[in-house]
């Protein structure tokens, strides 16, 4: 099968393609990445933000002004902590949409940044079941952390402050690691589905269930880049969090870009087509 190039040349992956389905059909060939690429798609994220910072920088406040709304409305409810988490996790894949399609357009060589915010037009059928997938996934798992805080909080939910000092204590191991195991598998299955499947809806215009099943399949492919990728993520978020989500404005337009770079690394080539919102 002939190789087209994409993206930065000089950046591509070395050329093992891994065939799950005929290239023919709504399936794509999947690529197999080295285990470090992720560090390449942060280094090429970071390339596009100072390609388009303008643009870069307004999604990145949007980012940091959900965290601080979540932070303002959530101050004194530490049983929803993780009801932050998955709003980003929700939220952010739709946000990123118009990352992906600045990276997009600095691919090829195209103008005109403004039309991103626009990006969701024309998709919203495919990209809404996504997203209706990921509210259902963030309702069970507000539940689940909800019953877990009332299995070892019986006699009371903690304060904000009680319960962080409870956190970094050795005398909550049993939360630490009940919560931490059960948020894992939430987080585990949102990273799955969602890692590439925006992307792919925006490039090639794929229904939401076929997007899914690609990205899952493609995680299996490259399940070692995909952890660290997956530890890169929340490793950022993290400090963007700790700073009082000003480091999310920075942070969260990189991984945007870099998940687009991801989506082209792993997913195999595919001619672009007219874009039916801008009319190229």
């Amino acid at each position: 099968m002939q190789q087209e190039p994409h993206g930065r040349s000089s950046d591509s992956a070395a050329p093992d393609i891994k065939t799950v389905i005929d290239a023919e059909s709504p399936f794509p060939p999947l690529r197999r990445v080295p285990f470090l690429r992720p560090f390449t798609w942060l280094r090429l994220g970071w390339q596009d933000f100072l390609s388009a910072p303008l643009m870069s920088l307004f999604y990145g406040l949007c980012f940091a002004a959900m965290g601080w709304l979540l932070n303002l409305v959530l101050a004194n409810a530490p049983q929803f902590l993780s009801a932050m988490s998955c709003g980003f996790l929700l939220l952010g894949p739709l946000l990123s949409l118009g990352l992906y399609d600045i990276s997009r357009r600095l691919e090829q060589q195209k103008s005109g940044m403004v039309v991103t915010l626009f990006s969701l037009r024309g998709r919203w059928s495919n990209i809404g079941i996504l997203a209706l997938v990921l509210a259902v996934i963030m309702l069970v798992w507000a539940r689940a952390s909800l019953v877990v805080f009332a299995l070892f909080y019986n006699k009371g939910m903690p304060t904000m402050q009680g319960f962080l000092s409870h956190l970094f204590s050795l005398d909550n191991l049993e939360f630490i690691a009940v919560y931490g195991c059960i948020g894992f598998i939430f987080a585990s299955l949102v990273f799955a589905i969602s890692w590439v499947s925006i992307a792919l809806m925006l490039d090639r215009d794929t229904d939401a269930i076929t997007a899914m099943i690609i990205s899952t399949v493609a995680l299996f492919v490259n399940s070692a880049a995909t952890i660290v990728w997956a530890l890169l993520i929340v490793g950022l978020v993290a400090l963007g969090f700790l700073s009082w989500n000003i480091g999310l404005i920075v942070a969260m337009p990189v991984v945007g870009h870099a998940t687009w770079h991801a989506y082209r690394d792993v997913v195999g080539w595919h001619p672009p087509r007219c874009d039916p919102v801008a009319g190229i």
